[in-house]
């Protein structure tokens, strides 16, 4: 099946890049919250982005708004009925993602994929509140995504070759290079690797070892990483590497290695969420 109409449900960061990408591939877009404040924020960060993309050249005025054209935003999940194929990109809450598919599972044709943006959750557990675990499988973006190259096209345990082939179309035709995964592991291949890396950098701060920002600049140029492990956890969310630490010490046998550090906890609980709350690890709030 060709697929001419995308779903997003989430209008965050994730869900606004993943719609705006989708657009720019010439698919009408369907990007759907829960509110219209999400709605209209996510609408008006990808004009942001595309407007900044005119203005160094990158794509003409007319090209921007026939791409803000194809987006529809709404709080209707039922404007979703006739959309080719869904990526999910709410909040990393397994509960929330579950009943976000039952819910889509309802709404959408049966062929229809319904793929997940989760970063680290099982697959098999979002694909069983379905009727279609054959049809639901991980398209993991990265932030920002239409920047970044990558998508993790993963595997439930139900997940079909036709699905996992289609999403894996879809991605290269958004100009994303794919990789596999072929079994449904928490962290899957980016995630698993990187969270240790946030959580001994994390640890080193917190035992005096070295500053936040020692830490940053050894990272990069020691390990030629375009950012630290400060900056990204900033850019991405300080509590999405909370839940995700959470989430793999919860089912990964509870090893040592994967308790948050109580630096990590103290950020939460302080409302220090990263570039999205004014501050983090650094402070936003003059930039």
């Amino acid at each position: 099946m060709e697929i001419k109409k995308i779903g997003v449900i989430g209008a965050g960061t994730m869900g606004n890049g993943i719609a705006q990408t989708a657009a720019l591939i010439g698919c009408d877009v369907v990007l759907r919250d829960v509110q219209d404040v999400f709605v209209e924020r996510g609408m008006k960060n990808i004009e942001k982005f595309l407007t900044k993309s005119v203005e160094k050249g990158k794509m003409q005025a007319a090209e921007k708004d026939a791409v803000l054209g194809r987006i529809k935003g709404t709080t209707d999940i039922k404007q979703l009925k006739d959309v080719d194929f869904v990526v999910e990109a709410v909040i990393e809450d397994l509960d929330l993602k579950k009943s976000v598919f039952k819910e889509l599972d309802e709404v959408c044709r049966p062929e229809v994929i319904l793929a997940s943006n989760t970063s680290s959750m099982s697959l098999t557990e979002i694909a069983a509140a379905t009727k279609r675990p054959d049809k639901v499988c991980g398209m993991h973006f990265f932030n920002p995504v239409p920047l970044m190259k990558l998508v993790e096209v993963i595997r439930g345990f139900a997940t079909s070759d036709e699905t996992v082939a289609a999403t894996t179309a879809l991605a290269k035709k958004m100009g994303k290079i794919t990789v596999e995964v072929k079994k449904d592991s928490p962290g899957f291949i980016v995630n698993r690797i990187m969270i240790p890396h946030m959580l001994e950098a994390i640890k080193i701060v917190e035992e005096g070892i070295a500053s936040i920002p020692d830490v940053d600049v050894a990272v990069k140029n020691g390990l030629n990483y375009p950012m630290g492990p400060f900056e990204l956890m900033d850019l991405t969310g300080i509590d999405i590497a909370y839940f995700v630490t959470e989430y793999f010490y919860k089912e990964l046998n509870k090893e040592s290695k994967w308790v948050s550090p109580n630096l990590l906890k103290t950020m939460i609980r302080a409302g220090k969420l990263g570039r999205k709350t004014g501050g983090g690890w650094y402070d936003y709030s003059q930039k």
